[in-house]
């Protein structure tokens, strides 16, 4: 069985303590990590030190995390191909269909920009936004992300399972 924790949209311009808390708490069980883009600035990333990362640029990245990050990749884990991109430059309503025409072979296809939690199938896809890891919308709503988990044994797409967390209220 594979762990892989996944966020999106932290807007962050450096890895404060307070973040790398959170992080090591959601993702202590995860090996492996997604960012769905609209990290802000690349440092971010340094939280996950010891741990497999995989991220994308989103539209709120500054120009540094552009030039190192691509807009979309498709990766390969435990036999299943997953399709990552942030979901900008385009209307939010058509996210999914625009990264299913993008991916159009993924078992599973993970995004971000809306700041909205998704966790659903379509057909035999299983779609992921883990929403705003930092939290969103004016009655701070609190921040969610997701965890993915892979069993390699299991017959497609059953072997994909995954469900969407909040993070605790900080103190």
């Amino acid at each position: 069985m594979i762990h892989v924790g996944i966020l999106s949209d932290t807007h962050l311009s450096s890895c404060s303590d307070s973040f790398r808390a959170q992080v090591q708490t959601a993702f202590a069980g995860c090996e492996i990590i997604i960012h769905a883009g609209d990290l802000t600035d690349i440092a971010v990333l340094d939280a996950f030190s010891g741990k497999k990362v995989y991220a994308v640029h989103g539209n709120m990245c500054n120009m540094g995390s552009r030039q190192v990050l691509p807009n979309s990749k498709l990766i390969t884990l435990g036999g299943y191909r997953i399709g990552l991109f942030h979901g900008a430059w385009g209307p939010r309503h058509t996210v999914e269909e625009r990264a299913w025409a993008m991916f159009p072979l993924a078992d599973c296809i993970i995004y971000g920009h809306t700041h909205h939690a998704v966790c659903h199938r379509i057909g035999k896809i299983l779609f992921i936004n883990p929403g705003s890891f930092q939290g969103t919308g004016q009655f701070g709503a609190p921040g969610t992300y997701a965890i993915l988990d892979i069993d390699e044994q299991a017959e497609k797409p059953n072997g994909l399972q995954a469900a969407i967390h909040e993070l605790p209220p900080q103190s």
